[in-house]
Formats: C-alpha cells, structure tokens, sequence
C-alpha cells in the first residue's frame, strides 16, 4: 500500500503527500525483474510472481488457457498433491492466490515473516515442480465450463462478457474471454498448458515482488538462488492492435427470456493506461459516474429510482479501452433508463463541470488512492508489478497530487468534450427481447439479437 506522510508547511498548512515506500529493483541474470521493499510494520511478507502476457497471449481459439494454466499451479506438484500442497499451505498460514488478468498472471502468497525459508520452498516446488495433472486439469476444466453457465444465468456477469466481444471484436485480445467459454475450454488439453507454461515461465518474462518485514540482502541472495535457476527464454511479444473504429452507433441485445430486469452497457472509446489524460480523465468521471455521488447515479437512483445504482468505468489497459455506463434497471423502464443515461451525457458534454465539482472529485480522489492502492503490502506489491508491466516509474504515485492539482477546469471540461460524446455509441443489453426489443432502433441503425443459450459469448 502506498504510505502518506503528512508534511506540515511552514505557514501552517497541512498538504497531504503520497509517496511511494523506498524500493530496490533489481534486474537478475536471466532478465527477471525483482523488487524489494521492506516494511517492518507488521510481521508479513508478500511475496507475487507475475508472467508478462496474460489473457492477451492465450493462443486463438483457446481462450482461457492462461487462466487454466496459473490456477492449476495450485493444484499440485511432482512432490505434492492438491490436498497436500493446501495442507503444507495451512501448517504455515500461508494465504495463496493465483489471478489472471489481459496483461499479466501470477501467484501471490502471504506468509509470517519467520516463515520466508519455508514458504520460499513451497513457491519453488510450485513454480519448478509443476505436475498439471491430467485429473485436476480435467475437474478445472469441468469448472470452469460450469463458471460459464453460472454467468449465463447471471446477467450482471453475462453482460461484461458479451460487451468485451462486441465491443472490441473477437480478434482484438480484449474481445475475448479471459476465462474462455463452452467452445474454447474442451480444446484446452494438458499438452497446451505445458507448453503454455514452459514459454511463459522463463526470467525475461517475470516480475517478482517482495514486499514486507525482512532483510534485503538476505532476501534478495534467497530469491537470486531460486529464480536464476530459469532459463532467460524469451519475453513475450505485445501485439499491435487497431483499435475499434467507431462511427455509427450499434447495439447487442442478448435475449435472456423471462427476465424481470434489463443491464445494459453504453461505452466509447477509452485511452491506454499511460495515456496523459489518464488524471485529469479520472477527475471527470469521478464526477460523472465514479463514486456514489455522481452525475449518474443521482440521475437514475437517487432522483429517478430507476436503478440501485449507475457507475462509470474508465478501462486502463496497454492498449486503449472503453470508457463505459453500466446499470440495470426492470424490464419495463429499460428505455427511460437509458434515455436518462444519455441525456446525462449531453448534459456533461454541453454544460460541463464547474470549479466546486472539481475541487470535490479532487478531494475525493486524493482521499481514496491510499487506502485503495497503498495500504497494505499486497496492494503496494500490485502497484509495482503494474508500475513494471506498463513501463511507469515510483512517479506515477510520488506525483500524484502535483498532477490532479494542476488539472484546470478549462482543461477538464475539454477533456469531458473530447471523451463523454452522444453519438457513435456501443449498447450492449442482456434482458427479455420479446419485451425489449421493439424500442432498440431508437438507439442505433445496426442492432443484433443473440439467444443467451447460444454458445459463447
């Protein structure tokens, strides 16, 4: 987590800095990354591993096979079974956890601090010792088609999934499922993971962060000693995608029968995670639909009761994402919901902000990145993993305050004008068509129908 330190000014004011912990990186012989940052507030160590890649490197048509591949490191070794990998796990307190996402995977563990020899054995077994059982594999496998299902029968849940593909078309890496779906899981064998494992494991792909209560040079010499032992191979290779082109609007409207209620998605075009308006963009939609007291969600909960709540979300990835309303409301006021959604964005695009919402997003947004991003050690471990995937330095947060505070209200209106606009649209619906449908080509010219029960998202 990132650490505040309250600096009181001679005059007499208190201005709040966020700063980065101090930090060493450290590059191995093999190209692997290592990050050390002691923190001797408690008595914990985080210890993550993370592979360049991720989702976005899952071969076509094979969807999920990244994220098949980091869950059954889990699932046991050449030396130990699930049962007995989890039970070593427990003796230990060990709180492990593997994750997936579109630019990277990983395994993370939280252990004591007495503990680090012990926990460092068991990372080593599983990282080196990998043994993707053909019986484990075949039960994750089983799951996760389950998972698939369950999303189905889960509008909320179904509705990112059939976005991301609509959105971004299934070629672009973002278009497709992180955790596959019912047509790319069966394909998905032992073979291809092993071999998805052995190109992905090697040091120029790696990025291991220690953050907590130890020596660094002991821990460093400790975790040389283990991660040097792979080969350099090679990094993975980012692709250059186009993003999506989008001039008229067009719709999705996924038909779940007998639903009571609608959730739908309006989105355009977003920027990538190191985009230069990623601030002072942050600002606007914190405004507009970042926080409970938003544009939005005063407009279609608080006012309206249309909705339990209406969000916007800006997608920060490597490559530019969607900046995208997301809310539900019942069948039958589907359609005054999304005109109230849209008529909130004309209302942002033509009227703007003024200096007292600003200074409110301001505040707001400088109150909650410490204790989002930077109170504890797992945290403070993501945000340097998302510092080295991304190619950003400790200045993303170290200037944090100075960058949200030189944003002008000139300068964030323009940017509300350049990013939140009303035509060129992507709606995405998962409700009833029977009773939904006849009010969609108000919304767009290109409007698709696909039954929920059809394979895929």
């Amino acid at each position: 987590m990132w650490f505040i330190i309250l600096v009181v000014i001679a005059a007499g004011l208190s201005v709040a800095q966020i700063k980065m912990p101090a930090y060493q990186r450290v590059v191995l012989e093999n190209g692997a990354v290592l990050f050390l940052m002691p923190k001797k507030d408690l008595p914990l160590v985080s210890l993550s591993v993370s592979l360049r890649g991720g989702a976005e490197s899952d071969p076509g048509g094979m969807q999920g096979l990244a994220a098949i591949t980091t869950e059954m490191l889990l699932r046991g070794t050449a030396n130990r079974t699930r049962e007995r990998l989890a039970e070593d796990m427990d003796q230990l307190g060990i709180t492990a956890r593997v994750g997936t996402g579109k630019q990277f995977m990983g395994l993370g563990m939280q252990f004591l601090s007495k503990d680090f020899t012990k926990a460092e054995e068991l990372l080593e077994d599983v990282l080196l010792h990998p043994s993707f059982a053909e019986n484990e594999l075949k039960r994750l496998v089983e799951q996760k088609v389950d998972g698939v299902k369950v999303a189905k029968d889960r509008p909320q849940m179904a509705l990112m999934e059939y976005f991301s593909g609509f959105y971004f078309g299934k070629e672009h890496p973002y278009g497709r499922s992180t955790n596959g779906d019912e047509l790319s899981l069966p394909k998905i064998n032992r073979e291809a993971v092993e071999k998805f494992w052995k190109t992905a494991f090697v040091g120029k792909n790696l990025v291991i962060v220690a953050a907590g209560d130890f020596d660094p040079k002991t821990i460093e010499a400790q975790l040389r000693k283990l991660f040097e032992k792979l080969p350099s191979g090679t990094a993975y290779l980012t692709k250059n995608v186009v993003s999506p082109k989008l001039g008229e609007s067009r719709l999705l409207l996924v038909d779940l029968p007998g639903a009571t209620q609608t959730y739908f998605a309006i989105a355009q075009p977003g920027i990538e995670r190191t985009n230069v308006h990623r601030t002072p963009l942050e600002l606007v939609n914190t405004l507009f639909g970042g926080r409970f007291t938003s544009m939005l969600n005063d407009a279609l909960r608080v006012d309206s009761g249309l909705t339990y709540g209406a969000n916007s979300v800006v997608q920060l990835d490597r490559l530019p994402g969607a900046i995208s309303i997301m809310t539900f409301t019942k069948t039958e006021t589907t359609e005054a919901a999304m005109d109230l959604a849209l008529k909130q964005l004309e209302k942002l695009q033509t009227t703007g902000i003024d200096s007292e919402q600003l200074a409110s997003a301001k505040a707001y947004v400088k109150g909650e990145y410490p204790t989002k991003r930077l109170e504890t050690i797992d945290q403070l471990s993501a945000v340097l993993t998302d510092m080295e995937v991304f190619g950003l330095n400790r200045g993303e947060v170290d200037d944090l305050i100075s960058r949200i505070d030189s944003v002008t209200l000139e300068q964030a209106n323009a940017i509300a004008r350049r990013y939140y606009k009303t035509s060129g649209l992507v709606f995405v619906l998962v409700g009833d068509a029977a009773k939904i449908r006849k009010t969609m080509d108000k919304y767009a010219k290109d409007v698709r129908v696909v039954k929920i029960s059809e394979p895929g998202f």
